[in-house]
């Protein structure tokens, strides 16, 4: 804005009550100062009625209090508390408006600039929403980084009406100086805020070792030491803890096998790869990091043992997702395009000149790589003049790329196929070329700014396809489609455009540093450690994103020192074999068992009747919600194993098991009659800091309903509560 705006000196008093009151949600702490800074809208000097100015005259003016009701009216206000990075801008910011009828509109950005007369304050003009009609005053929100600020009035169509003012609300005039707000990490102290939803963000789940570990090194360094390549002891490169089960390919059909059930269980299921991901999750301390990233990556890239159902079909296409975890892009793309068991899923193994298949060409843009639009580096998409998004590719590249991937079958030319095994499809082993069998005709690839777009006739198979896979990966709309994803699988559903565009800089290698493009070690970085990533509590109501039933599951058994169920086999050292695949899949998330290439839910799912990315939700149905409490009841509900729940055995005979060790909760339950002890370490532990006052009081009226001689009931009771809230089901 320009420096015709006359901003009045007033002082700025904000008690710290009114920057968390409006949290729904709350978590949260890292090294770094004001990683709680909150925004604070400028209001009037002695009521919360916003601080407005005309935008048309760029001028302050108190006296247009009422704003007409549509999609043209825009409206500035006045916001501060807030430090941006260079090139933070619009993008940056969120805002909401509240009727009196609760109805939230969103409203459209338009433009952020520092006033002249005061750089520290920001006037912010948004668009009101289409649909708002004269609802008179409504709340005002503006979201920076997840903290949401304090809510104030604006008046539409008429003043007067709406909602009541927050509690604890008060004026917040325009300041002197300039005003920061946050808090400071304290690295020394065990559980902080930050690093609780660190672990929960770059791990499956917060333990004692994890905490430990992070609060000696930092969250960078133990990134660089997640990240460090691992040896076994014969110095072959590993990408687990515990090694992966490595059954036999099997012939499709082996009635002498399937009609067994433990051989069919083993071989004819994803039971023992679904085991080792478990036990990966829970105690894999030295390789969270890369199986966190590779089951987003397994989100992305879909293959289904619906259909592969061999186990030892679906482990090559992991051991894909392990090694390239923190590889190059364009390295991931061509191995997983090689994959024969996503040659398999999506036909390219059946393609050929003759009869071709377009199912991989079409699904290599449409979820692997650009999307369905073209979009600009923030992941917002671009349109055409009449405001219409313009499409990413059409039939024409669809069947160019269709072309590309034809000749090429499972690998079954001795001399080729180390891993072939007589009478059995080879899925060890990358696919390979049958030059008869490839359309060697010109082919239309993407078309784009300095993209190299047709392919010309009469080369090899070989040189299409290294051709169309640098095509696709150059493509503009790779960096901020994946990295998006990403950002979604592990941080929140809805970043900001400006989270967006840093991380997708870094996978373009826009942000310098001579490092290679699609580098995923430097974007799995700039994601985590990114400011709107960390920071102890984040109070925008639309930040984080609904924990998918792995996560959850994961997240609590971790903090609860998972172990052997009782009179499991004395050959499972007192750990669980991972066997909880059952319980997660009646969440309806069987692990390996996609429903369809579309994921376990939509990756584009939103919560109806609002504009919220929610893919998580798409499983969240009346059944599940209602299947998660019985879970926490099954596996700390009252057992007969003293400080444990009940647990869970193997399926098909009972091995190992899982259940959960309550002794050390049960224990401050015991030292503290008055369970405050109990439920402050819960807090600290489980929801990071920032569990509600009204979830608190709850939680201390039940504890304290159980008599205090019973601590095992208490913490039973206490972790019921907490784990089954809404709180605790979303990761923020």
């Amino acid at each position: 804005m320009s420096s015709e705006f006359n901003v009045r000196r007033m002082r700025l008093f904000v008690p710290s009550g009114v920057l968390f009151c409006l949290a729904f949600f709350i978590v949260g702490a890292s090294a770094q100062e004001n990683i709680d800074a909150a925004p604070v809208i400028i209001s009037e000097a002695n009521s919360t009625r916003a601080l407005t100015a005309a935008p048309k005259t760029r001028k302050l003016d108190q006296n247009a209090r009422v704003f007409s009701p549509g999609g043209k009216t825009r409206i500035t206000v006045f916001v501060t508390g807030v430090e941006l990075l260079p090139g933070e801008g619009a993008t940056a910011f969120r805002a909401d408006a509240t009727d009196g009828r609760y109805s939230r509109y969103p409203l459209q950005i338009v433009s952020l600039a520092p006033t002249p007369e005061r750089p520290w304050v920001y006037a912010l003009t948004f668009r009101l929403h289409a649909g708002m009609g004269d609802v008179g005053d409504v709340l005002l929100r503006v979201a920076w980084r997840g903290m949401a600020s304090n809510r104030v009035r604006i008046a539409v169509g008429h003043e007067g009406g709406g909602l009541k003012d927050d509690p604890g609300a008060v004026p917040t005039p325009m300041p002197d100086t300039p005003v920061t707000f946050g808090q400071t990490d304290a690295p020394g102290l065990p559980y902080t805020g930050d690093r609780v939803r660190f672990m929960h963000q770059a791990t499956f789940g917060a333990n004692p070792t994890l905490e430990n570990q992070l609060r000696r090194l930092g969250l960078s360094t133990w990134i660089s030491q997640q990240m460090e390549t691992k040896r076994d002891a014969g110095n072959a490169i590993r990408y687990s803890t515990f090694p992966m089960p490595n059954p036999p390919l099997m012939a499709d059909l082996n009635p002498t096998c399937t009609m067994n059930a433990v051989c069919n269980r083993d071989n004819y299921t994803m039971y023992p790869l679904q085991n080792w991901f478990f036990r990966e999750a829970l105690y894999g301390e030295d390789q969270q990091l890369r199986r966190r990233v590779s089951w987003a990556l397994h989100q992305i890239f879909v293959v289904s043992g619906r259909e592969i159902v061999q186990p030892s079909r679906m482990a090559p296409y992991i051991k894909v997702l392990d090694k390239h975890a923190f590889g190059n892009f364009r390295s991931l793309l061509e191995d997983m395009t090689l994959n024969p068991a996503m040659g398999i899923y999506l036909d390219m193994a059946n393609s050929t000149r003759q009869n071709p298949n377009e199912n991989y060409a079409r699904e290599i843009m449409q979820l692997f790589s650009i999307g369905l639009d073209m979009l600009n580096q923030d992941g917002t998409p671009k349109l055409d003049a009449q405001g219409n998004r313009i499409p990413s590719y059409d039939q024409n590249t669809v069947n160019g790329f269709t072309k590309v991937f034809t000749g090429w079958r499972l690998c079954a030319t001795p001399a080729n196929c180390p891993g072939s095994v007589t009478g059995t499809r080879n899925f060890k082993d990358p696919m390979e070329i049958i030059a008869a069998n490839h359309d060697n005709t010109e082919k239309q690839l993407l078309n784009y700014p300095g993209a190299i777009s047709t392919i010309p006739a009469g080369q090899t198979a070989e040189q299409d396809l290294q051709a169309a896979l640098d095509n696709v990966f150059n493509h503009p709309n790779v960096a901020p489609f994946i990295s998006k994803l990403l950002i979604q699988q592990l941080v929140t559903s809805n970043p900001t455009p400006a989270y967006v565009r840093r991380v997708a800089d870094v996978f373009s290698d826009d942000a310098g540093g001579g490092v290679e493009r699609g580098n995923l070690a430097k974007v799995i970085r700039a994601i985590l450690l990114d400011p709107e990533a960390r920071g102890n509590n984040k109070t925008d109501p639309d930040y984080g994103h609904l924990k998918e039933p792995v996560i959850y599951a994961t997240n609590f058994l971790r903090a609860l020192n998972p172990t052997a169920n009782t009179g499991a086999a004395a050959t499972c050292n007192g750990l669980s074999e991972g066997a909880i695949n059952g319980i997660t899949s009646l969440l309806d998330q069987d692990v390996f068992n996609p429903p369809s290439v579309f994921n376990y839910y939509p990756m584009d799912y939103s919560i109806p009747n609002t504009n919220l990315a929610a893919p998580e939700f798409a499983i969240m149905t009346t059944g599940t919600a209602l299947k998660r409490p019985n879970l926490i009841h099954q596996m700390i509900g009252p057992g007969t194993g003293g400080a444990t729940g009940i647990g869970i055995n193997n399926i098909q005979g009972i091995t190992c098991g899982t259940r959960v060790t309550l002794t050390r909760y049960q224990n401050l339950a015991t030292a503290d009659p008055t369970g405050t002890l109990l439920v402050e370490t819960l807090n600290r532990e489980l929801l990071n800091g920032s569990m509600s006052p009204d979830v608190r009081t709850q939680m201390m009226n039940a504890v304290q309903a159980v008599a205090s001689t019973n601590a095992l009931r208490r913490t039973q009771t206490a972790l019921y509560l907490l784990l089954t809230s809404s709180q605790y089901q979303v990761q923020r």
